[in-house]
């Protein structure tokens, strides 16, 4: 009974070694595979950050061309054409503080009505102020990031 039970024993440990090399290896398929599809997964995220970084390079030299079709080749009327805009907005600014100033010189100094103060800068006038505000300062953060 000795030497059946040591036979078993010395033929099942004859394959444990072969048995942990067949666990070795197969931890390390499933290491490898691990790896692979991390690799694969790495390339497909650099893969579509270039495409966005193309995409990106399109619309600036989209916007760049379609600014070039502004410029005439003539020095004043390029000038005078890059004038308009500020041109419109300070004149509107212009009458916009007239028309303020004249509702301030308008109110009796003496005695003003809380209504009548109020009146001076009501909600309309806070929401075209930020309006305006927005819109420069957000253009311009908008083209610096472009750039």
């Amino acid at each position: 009974m000795i030497t059946l039970l040591g036979t078993a024993i010395g033929f099942v440990s004859s394959l444990l070694p072969e048995l942990l090399k067949l666990f070795r290896d197969s931890r390390d398929r499933k290491h490898e595979l691990a790896m692979l599809q991390l690799q694969l997964e790495q390339q497909r995220q650099g893969q579509s950050e270039r495409l966005e970084e193309i995409r990106a390079h399109a619309s600036a030299a989209q916007m760049q061309a379609l600014y070039q079709t502004y410029r005439s080749g003539i020095g004043w009327v390029d000038a005078l054409s890059g004038t308009v805009r500020p041109v419109l907005a300070y004149g509107f600014f212009v009458l916009y503080f007239t028309i303020k100033w004249m509702q301030f010189v308008s109110l009796d100094m003496l005695s003003p009505l809380p209504w009548q103060m109020a009146m001076l800068w009501g909600e309309e006038d806070q929401a075209l102020f930020a309006g305006v505000i927005a819109f420069y300062f957000g253009q311009r953060a908008v083209g610096k990031a472009r750039a």
